[in-house]
C-alpha cells in the first residue's frame, strides 16, 4: 500500500519546506518508529532557483536542534505531479495556497496554509477516525479538516514567516510554528 503522503511548499524549498518536511518526518518516527514506510513527508519550491541546494544553514541547524536530520535533502521545483501524488498538501502561506490551487484546481479541498490546518486539527474528532489503516486515517483528517474549513479562507496568522536571510532566532519561531502543526497532526495520525 502506498504511504499517506505529505507534501510541504514554500518559495524556494531552503527554509521553511524543508523543515516542515523533516519536522514532521522526525514527529512521525517519535509516534511510532515503524511508521516511516506508512508516512512519507517531502516538499518543494514554487521557485526553482535553488533546485539541487541544501537546506539553508539556519534552517538546517533547528531541524538538528529538534532531533531531526537535513542529511541527504535537495530542493526541488514544483510539478503538477508532486501535487497528483501528495493526499495533504501543506503551503508556507496562503499566496502559495493560491499558487497551487491554480495548479491543481482539484487539490484545494486537500490543500491547507500550514498554521490553518493546525488550527483545524484541534477541532477533529479522534474517535471519529479509522484506527486500523494510517493512510485511511490520514484521508479522514484531511476531509474532517475540509470541512471544519467550510469554505473560509487562510487567516492571515496562518502564514510562516519567511526567515530566509534573518537570523537563528527567527529560524526558531518559524521552526516553533511548524511544530504546533506537525506534533499534533503526528500525534492524530498515530494514536
Amino acid at each position: 500500500m502506498a504511504p499517506f503522503t505529505v507534501l510541504h511548499v514554500c518559495m524556494g524549498n531552503i527554509c521553511r519546506s524543508p523543515m516542515a518536511e523533516r519536522l514532521l518526518d522526525r514527529a512521525v518516527r517519535d509516534r511510532a518508529p515503524q511508521a516511516g514506510d506508512l508516512v512519507r513527508s517531502v516538499s518543494a519550491g514554487t521557485g526553482g532557483w535553488h533546485e539541487g541546494e541544501e537546506m539553508n544553514p539556519p534552517a538546517a541547524r533547528q531541524v538538528r536542534a529538534r532531533n531531526g536530520t537535513p542529511d541527504g535533502f535537495a530542493a526541488r521545483k514544483l510539478r503538477g505531479d508532486f501535487l497528483d501524488d501528495a493526499d495533504l498538501i501543506l503551503t508556507a502561506t496562503a499566496d502559495q495556497y493560491d499558487y497551487v490551487v491554480a495548479l491543481r484546481p482539484d487539490a484545494a479541498g486537500r490543500t491547507f496554509v500550514l498554521g490553518e490546518f493546525g488550527r483545524l486539527l484541534a477541532s477533529v474528532p479522534p474517535g471519529d477516525l479509522p484506527t486500523a489503516d494510517v493512510y485511511a486515517r490520514g484521508v479522514a483528517i484531511v476531509e474532517a479538516a475540509e470541512r471544519l474549513r467550510a469554505g473560509e479562507p487562510a487567516q492571515p496568522g496562518d502564514d510562516l514567516d519567511d526567515p530566509w536571510g534573518r537570523g537563528d532566532q527567527t529560524f526558531q519561531r518559524v521552526g516553533d510554528e511548524i511544530e504546533d502543526t506537525t506534533v499534533p497532526f503526528a500525534a492524530l495520525l498515530l494514536p
